[in-house]
């Protein structure tokens, strides 16, 4: 039974790989900590702060639609930026694959949740 935004599969797993993106991203050169690595953390912990945000406005409708839309659009940002750090070779293509992989499924998640 869900009794709480912590309780959804979605929130877990986009919270626990936004933290592995920011384990990720510490070792991302200096240069880019106020560019690629600054974005990449904030468009991946926005996933699961729109969820948290939907959850406390579960009440009205246009609420709960527009904060998904919002994680959905967080969701497809960070692929970009795994994107730009795989071709940066900050990352290798086997985490760019595994990165992109959870991202899809949670963005398929999302998608799901928005159309019920």
């Amino acid at each position: 039974m869900i009794q709480s935004y912590e309780d959804l599969d979605v929130y877990k797993r986009s919270y626990r790989l936004a933290m592995r993106i920011f384990r990720k991203s510490q070792g991302f050169p200096k240069e880019e900590r106020y560019s690629l690595t600054s974005q990449v953390i904030r468009s991946s912990r926005s996933v699961s702060a729109n969820i948290t945000e939907r959850w406390a406005k579960r009440e009205y409708e246009n609420y709960l639609k527009q904060h998904l839309v919002h994680a959905l659009g967080s969701n497809a940002k960070t692929k970009n930026w795994i994107a730009f750090a795989e071709d940066c070779t900050y990352i290798t293509d086997t985490e760019f694959e595994d990165f992109n992989k959870k991202l899809n499924t949670i963005g398929k998640m999302l998608t799901k949740l928005h159309q019920n």
